[in-house]
């Protein structure tokens, strides 16, 4: 199988690592040679924060670049719109519609950018938008909206519920599953 990759984006805080991790195992689970690696930036400080995660019958560098993205994740829209090139043609972002203030924008700097989703589409971009932070909020917790964007993924794979449930299971903490476990289901239902 040639290699996928996946491209996780947000800012420091909203759980982009467990997602990472969580797409790691479930493809481990599947049989796959799987790389992940973490790009954090000013994480601290609200910063982006980037993950890749590759997988298929062989993988080698656990970076992606430009034009290699088989999907992005994005928690942030801005975070979409920002690695949009990243994306190969034919490739989908998958976002939430949140709106986080970026430090130049906090600081009256410059304005946060309006209709984001709608002048990435114009670019020819197909991209999939829904309000997780509300489905997360729905299922318990705002720090949720991680995995409704994962629950939202997964619409786009072959592979049945069980086998996200399962990785959830394993990458979760165990007093947190059950709220996971519903916030997937949120995002897979949207």
């Amino acid at each position: 199988m040639e290699t996928k990759n996946i491209m996780i984006v947000g800012v420091g805080g909203q759980g982009s690592l467990l997602a990472s991790k969580l797409l790691g195992r479930l493809f481990m689970n599947k049989g796959y040679d799987v790389k992940v690696s973490e790009v954090h930036g000013m994480s601290q400080r609200g910063g982006s924060v980037v993950t890749y995660v590759r997988y298929g019958d062989s993988v080698g560098s656990p970076v992606v670049d430009k034009g290699e993205a088989d999907y992005i994740v994005s928690f942030e829209m801005l975070e979409a719109a920002r690695y949009a090139d990243y994306l190969k043609p034919n490739g989908k972002i998958i976002t939430s519609n949140q709106e986080i203030d970026p430090m130049p924008v906090i600081t009256g700097a410059a304005k946060y950018p309006e209709n984001i989703a709608k002048r990435v589409e114009e670019d020819g971009i197909s991209i999939d938008a829904i309000d997780s932070l509300s489905l997360a909020l729905k299922a318990g917790n705002a720090k949720a909206a991680n995995i409704v964007l994962i629950g939202r993924l997964s619409h786009y794979f072959d592979f049945p519920k069980e086998d996200w449930i399962e990785a959830i299971e394993q990458v979760v903490p165990a007093k947190f599953v059950e709220l996971n476990k519903k916030a997937f289901e949120l995002g897979e239902n949207a």
